[in-house]
Parts: structure tokens; C-alpha cells; sequence
């Protein structure tokens, strides 16, 4: 799966934020806030196809956490992102 190129993350009021680039008339009642972590996957595996494995394993290399957690973690970060619409 990849991250759609159209989408980017940025920092608003200290907040990180998933935005549409191009998009007239953004619908704005849907605001998608990530946490670190969220910002530490996305940065790590934008621009790339990427597989729940590579997204645990970016969480094993920086948190130092066992495999079965980060498989986990990063699930959970793939579900939220197809919810959104965010990968394809």
C-alpha cells in the first residue's frame, strides 16, 4: 500500500494535521490529527509502498518494542488510514 500523494501532514496551532494539497472546497469537518507516532510512520513511509511489516518495523528500530507489539501498533495505524481514505 502507499500513502496518497495527494494528502500531507502539517503543523497547525502545534498540532499535526493530514491535509488535502489541490483541493477546492476542503471539507473540514473531518480534521485528521496525528499523534508522534502516527508523524514518526508517516514521514518514515510516504512516497513508498510499504507493507504492516515495514511500518512495525520502523517502531522496532525507533521504540525498541518487541515484534508481535509493533505488528500490532502498526495495524492499527494502517486500519485508521484506510478508514480515511489515506492509502490506497
Amino acid at each position: 500500500m502507499k500513502i496518497k500523494s495527494m494528502y500531507k501532514v502539517r503543523q497547525v496551532a502545534g498540532e499535526n494535521l493530514v491535509v488535502g494539497q489541490g483541493r477546492l472546497n476542503a471539507d473540514m469537518t473531518k480534521v485528521i490529527s496525528l499523534n508522534d507516532t502516527a508523524v514518526l510512520l508517516w514521514k518514515e513511509l510516504a512516497g513508498k509502498d510499504f507493507t504492516c511489516e515495514d511500518a512495525a518495523e520502523v517502531l522496532v528500530t525507533t521504540y525498541g518494542i518487541d515484534k508481535e507489539r509493533a505488528m500490532a501498533d502498526a495495524n492499527h495505524w494502517i486500519e485508521k488510514m484506510k478508514e480515511c481514505n489515506i492509502v490506497e
